[in-house]
């Protein structure tokens, strides 16, 4: 049970202002995203209002695509130190939110090595970025299904089969990508 400090006349207003549609697009998700991570940087939306929001955009899929892609990406530290409030949201679905954290940090891990072959240490400096942020995710989150997840990409790295094989094969990712996103993956996996 979540106790606001705030009158239920404001957690009203944001749920019609942040009110995200079973059809929502990846899109808007991204907007969505964007405008939440807005008003937290000034300071003009409280812990409780963050949940309140992301916990809705994470039920839909495209609603958890877009979130992630936009809150992982954001330049500014706010994405580095998760607040309670956005941990217990991303805890309200955990099956979309524990299989975008395990394709995102595959996903981070190969193209920060892409990146550096490019010669953009920048973009790959933006790609650890996002790597090391979902790895915090992972920890803090603590869904049970993660682990299994994680086992399952590794599985599917070492045998070419699996159920993230399809997603492997998609993205095309070298023998070199997938030693990186193996070892990404040991790491969460031994981590206590």
């Amino acid at each position: 049970m979540v106790f606001l400090s705030q009158p239920v006349a404001s957690l009203t207003m944001l749920e019609s202002a942040f009110a995200v549609p079973m059809t929502v697009t990846f899109e808007q998700a991204i907007t969505l995203t964007q405008s939440l991570l807005d008003q937290l940087a000034a300071n003009d939306l409280s812990d409780a209002e963050l949940e309140v929001a992301v916990s809705q955009l994470v039920q839909h899929e495209n609603g958890a695509r877009g979130f992630f892609v936009s809150y992982l990406t954001d330049p500014r530290p706010l994405a580095d130190a998760p607040s309670p409030g956005l941990i217990q949201a991303l805890r309200s679905s955990p099956e979309p939110v524990a299989e975008l954290l395990v394709k995102n940090l595959a996903m981070a891990t190969a193209m920060a090595i892409t990146h550096r072959r490019n010669q953009n240490e920048d973009m790959a400096q933006g790609s650890d970025r996002v790597q090391q942020r979902v790895m915090g995710l992972v920890q803090q989150v603590q869904l049970p299904i993660v682990p299994t997840k994680l086992a399952q990409m590794q599985a599917s790295l070492a045998t070419a089969d699996g159920p993230y094989q399809a997603f492997l094969e998609r993205w095309g990712y070298d023998a070199e990508q997938r030693q990186a996103i193996a070892q990404a993956l040991s790491q969460l996996l031994e981590s206590p």
